[in-house]
């Protein structure tokens, strides 16, 4: 009987080598080189803030409700909800078969615990204002008020029930956020700072983190205790930083990346015509902007601070600049949100040359000419795109008796200087919707806010997008509010917004599910590979 086994093992293994056929390929690991234009700073939910950070987030974690592969809502760690009639309570259920990675399951008490982290002030995390919608939450962030007088409650073990100050038409959208995925209490406890080490960090999504070589790759594996395991096609994730947006390129063209995340946009018109319909541009919903530090000499003064935000070109840095893959900006939420009209700056129909006069004679009579000159720094994160912006708009502002000068940092040291409140005068930013609603694209200009890079405060505008908040249930009367409040920030340069995003994504033939939409969003459990 052995002996005839033996035989039979050879035989079919040497049919496989011969072949290539079934025996290979149905054992084969399915791996996914997925490239990013950036490091992730870490991937603990509570501690990030970038849309490279929120992809690796999208397949660790699974939040109460998740997008799928056309970002639109779908069930996640609650397999249904209920909504009280007045729109503040709601009532999740989560599924029974969902599971930790350690094979504990996953209780509403993970999402209490979850949820009381993200606004202790001792987490310090940046998105903490995301769930001030839930009664309690404002003030425990603010050291106003306890854990436990949050609306926050788990009813028994697969009931959470989430109450909020009023009706919040985005709440579900926002709940797909990393912000609000849960945590292992049990993992921190034990392994404190350790457990989102690789090999360590309990997650309850598709994948579990396995490896993490800084500035080479993160590797995610297949999560057996997912509850929808036996639906998910990549066995393996590879995230590849790679901010050199050329080399990125080069790395598809070589097979060593099935997709990456940007691209070079002076090269579109030769990559498109290389790549094919590899190359995926479409409209997205976010705003390119430069964050100006409006509580710093001299950049605390509004005519100085619009004078430089009208004498920007915006047309060129999106024909020239950009290959028309991104548009003309000139509010902070972008075109495209069902039901909002975006309160524009008030130069956006002047011809460039009216503005530029304009903006010179406004510098000017503040003292800044050529011989006499502003100076100005601009930050940026690295990038081809960026940089060739910032060299742009340095250009546009020389004539004008504005002395720019440029610094280039990568992204992870970028952004972790702009969340410290360090001191800088421009600084490249962007906001990516986190949920289809004016709101996500304004609350970041709020004081409160950990993502109010420029420091802007004004008590119009709180008061304002207060007003909006108390119109919840009245959905034409809130949109309305926003937009009053949007004219208050444009107004007042709270920011300087540039441009409006497309996405810009390489994708090779081999993937399939890798769905265009207008939030980018590309979740590794619905993509396969031939």
């Amino acid at each position: 009987m052995l002996k005839n086994m033996l035989k039979a093992t050879v035989f079919a293994t040497t049919m496989a080598l011969a072949t290539g056929s079934f025996y290979t390929h149905a054992f084969a690991e399915v791996v996914y080189n997925r490239g990013s234009a950036a490091e992730p700073e870490s991937v603990d939910p509570h501690k990030t803030s970038t849309v490279y950070e929120a992809n690796i987030l999208r397949d660790l974690f699974q939040g109460l409700v998740m997008q799928d592969e056309k970002a639109n809502l779908i069930p996640g760690a609650a397999e249904s909800w209920t909504v009280s009639d007045d729109g503040t309570v709601y009532t999740f259920k989560l599924r029974k078969d969902g599971m930790w990675s350690d094979g504990t399951p996953v209780k509403a008490e993970d999402f209490v615990f979850a949820f009381h982290r993200l606004e202790d002030p001792a987490t310090g995390a940046e998105y903490a204002s995301m769930l001030y919608p839930v009664k309690g939450a404002e003030d425990f962030n603010t050291k106003k008020g306890k854990a436990e007088d949050m609306g926050v409650k788990a009813i028994d073990a697969n009931t959470l029930e989430v109450t909020l100050k009023a009706p919040t038409p985005y709440f579900l959208e926002m709940l797909t956020h990393q912000a609000t995925y849960p945590v292992n209490k049990a993992s921190m406890d034990k392994l404190g700072a350790d457990w989102i080490k690789p090999g360590k960090l309990v997650s309850n999504g598709a994948y579990t983190l396995a490896e993490w070589v800084p500035n080479d790759h993160l590797k995610l594996v297949k999560n057996p205790k997912f509850w929808d395991a036996a639906s998910v096609k990549i066995d393996t994730v590879n995230y590849i930083p790679t901010e050199d947006r050329s080399s990125a390129m080069k790395r598809f063209e070589a097979g060593e990346l099935d997709s990456y995340d940007d691209l070079p946009t002076e090269q579109l018109a030769d990559l498109k015509t290389k790549f094919g319909d590899q190359i995926k541009v479409g409209p997205y919903l976010g705003t390119y902007y430069y964050a100006i530090k409006t509580d710093k000499a001299p950049w605390n003064n509004v005519e100085l601070r619009n004078a430089i935000s009208m004498a920007i070109d915006r047309d060129f840095l999106a024909e020239k600049v950009w290959q028309n893959s991104m548009l003309p900006g000139y509010s902070m939420v972008p075109p495209g949100i069902e039901g909002y009209t975006p309160a524009m700056a008030k130069y956006a129909d002047m011809p460039q040359i009216d503005r530029e006069d304009e903006a010179k004679k406004i510098l000017e009579k503040l003292g800044y000419t050529p011989e006499h000159p502003l100076k100005m720094e601009i930050r940026y994160n690295t990038s081809e795109n960026h940089k060739n912006t910032a060299v742009a708009i340095q250009e546009q502002l020389k004539p004008l008796g504005v002395e720019v000068t440029l610094l280039n940092t990568d992204t992870k040291t970028h952004y972790g200087f702009l969340e410290q409140k360090g001191n800088y005068d421009v600084a490249r930013a962007a906001w990516i919707a986190d949920y289809k609603d004016p709101e996500t694209f304004l609350g970041i200009s709020r004081k409160a806010s950990g993502n109010n890079y420029s420091d802007y405060d004004s008590p119009a505008y709180e008061a304002a997008m207060d007003k909006a908040a108390a119109a919840g249930g009245k959905p034409e009367e809130r949109m309305k509010d926003l937009a009053a409040a949007e004219r208050i920030l444009v107004d007042d340069v709270g920011q300087i917004p540039l441009l409006y995003y497309s996405y810009h994504d390489i994708v090779s033939s081999k993937l399939h599910g890798f769905t265009d939409n207008v939030m980018d969003v590309h979740p590794s459990r619905f993509i396969s590979k031939d």
